[in-house]
């Protein structure tokens, strides 16, 4: 590679001029044809050290107030002011069971497959054990809004305030009892907690006690809905039946006659009856008359005999025929009778039957309901705790910390990135 330098000649001194000190030549360099830089020739400058600026101090200054001294006093709330919690948990299911016929032969399937009926009860347990309701039956046995605000306020995130209405204890029922529910098994599983393991043991019995009165109740009425329909049906019916029977002893009464078909039977035994005397006494009047002369007493008596019955018989046909009831009741024919008193027959034949057949299906409805059970399963009794487990310190704080840095972070990044749009 050529040198493109040309070395520089010593420089003569002035005369006559006073000598200076010697001086280092000053090379010259002699330009040659321009040539552009190279990444093996470019030199780049050294950076220089980096400085804390203004910005950097305001992110450590947030860092510190928002992240640190936030989680240094929940950490010191969490060790000396939150008091201690004791759980007891508890587990029950709705079952309903029925007996006879094909459920036992079933049985298998149907456990395996789920009740819908036991299913909804359940569905309703999981709403009652969270409303009003069985807070204001717990808060009447227990006093569970003495014992929740017993730490206030100095335990002001775990407590509740003394006078705290129902809606706020309510509220903070959701908190302390804590429910788990599964669908297709329909098990319940309840975890109470409290300042001391007793008072929440006795929160998860009372849960189980109200529980059971409500799965009772329901059953009771699904008994008294099964049965409603038959039992007012069977009202309807024996209704019917008085009013029936009403009318055919109304019927009775006018007429005096208890049955007209055996009145009529009795009267067509007479005609009979009066018709063989008769016959017989022809008879013998005949048979007289070949023995006797006509001027005999006898034959006289035998025709006064025959005369009178047939004016019997006259009588007895005229009455059965149409004039009148011979038991005073004018203007009543007895085919009238007859027609009147068969239509009142039929009425109280149906109304009994009807009545009877009411009668059974409400036998039949008390025992499928009676069959039908509905009971409440316990699982899990309420256990007694016999150390605290709650709260959760460690949990909690690592939460906290893992919230704080994120809203730390995106604070720092909307700075940034507003600062970078300016």
């Amino acid at each position: 590679m050529t040198d493109n330098k040309v070395k520089p000649l010593p420089a003569k001194p002035n005369e006559g001029a006073p000598q200076s000190p010697a001086k280092a030549p000053t090379p010259v360099e002699v330009p040659t044809a321009t040539k552009k830089p190279t990444a093996a020739n470019t030199v780049r400058a050294v950076a220089s050290p980096a400085r804390m600026k203004r910005r950097h101090w305001a992110g450590v200054g947030s860092f510190f107030g928002l992240v640190l001294a936030p989680l240094i006093i929940f950490s010191l709330y969490l060790w000396i002011l939150a008091a201690d919690q004791y759980a007891s948990t508890t587990g029950f299911t709705v079952r309903s069971e029925e007996g006879g016929g094909a459920s036992e032969v079933f049985g298998g399937l149907m456990q395996l497959a789920g009740s819908s009926g036991g299913a909804m009860d359940a569905d309703i347990l999981f709403e009652y054990i969270q409303s009003q309701e069985i807070v204001s039956e717990v808060e009447s046995k227990l006093d569970i809004r003495n014992h929740y605000s017993s730490n206030w306020p100095s335990d002001f995130l775990f407590s509740i305030w003394p006078d705290a209405t129902s809606e706020e204890l309510n509220w903070f029922w959701q908190r302390f009892v804590n429910l788990s529910y599964d669908k297709s098994s329909g098990l319940i599983e309840v975890q109470v907690l409290a300042f001391d393991p007793q008072t929440a043991q006795d929160i998860a019995t009372e849960i189980v006690k109200l529980s059971q009165s409500l799965i009772n109740d329901l059953s009771i009425q699904a008994r008294e809905d099964a049965t409603r329909y038959a039992r007012d049906e069977l009202e309807v019916n024996l209704v019917r039946l008085k009013a029936a029977r009403e009318a055919l002893t109304g019927f009775r009464t006018r007429t005096q006659i208890l049955d007209p078909a055996a009145d009529i039977q009795a009267r067509m035994g007479v005609l009979q009856n009066l018709q063989q005397q008769l016959a017989q006494t022809l008879i013998e009047h005949d048979m007289l008359s070949e023995t006797v002369n006509a001027s005999d007493p006898r034959i006289e008596k035998f025709q006064r005999r025959i005369e009178v019955i047939r004016q019997r018989i006259a009588s007895e046909g005229q009455t059965y025929a149409s004039a009148r009831t011979t038991t005073g009741a004018v203007g009543e024919d007895y085919p009238l009778l007859l027609a009147e008193y068969e239509s009142l027959m039929i009425d109280q034949q149906f109304a009994e039957e009807t009545y009877r057949v009411a009668l059974a299906a409400l036998d039949v409805a008390k025992a499928k309901a009676a069959r039908q059970s509905r009971y409440l399963a316990v699982y899990i009794q309420p256990t007694k705790a016999e150390k605290s487990e709650y709260p959760r310190r460690f949990v909690l704080l690592g939460l906290t910390a893992l919230l704080l840095l994120l809203l730390w972070s995106t604070l720092v990044l909307i700075y940034y990135s507003v600062r970078d749009r300016g």
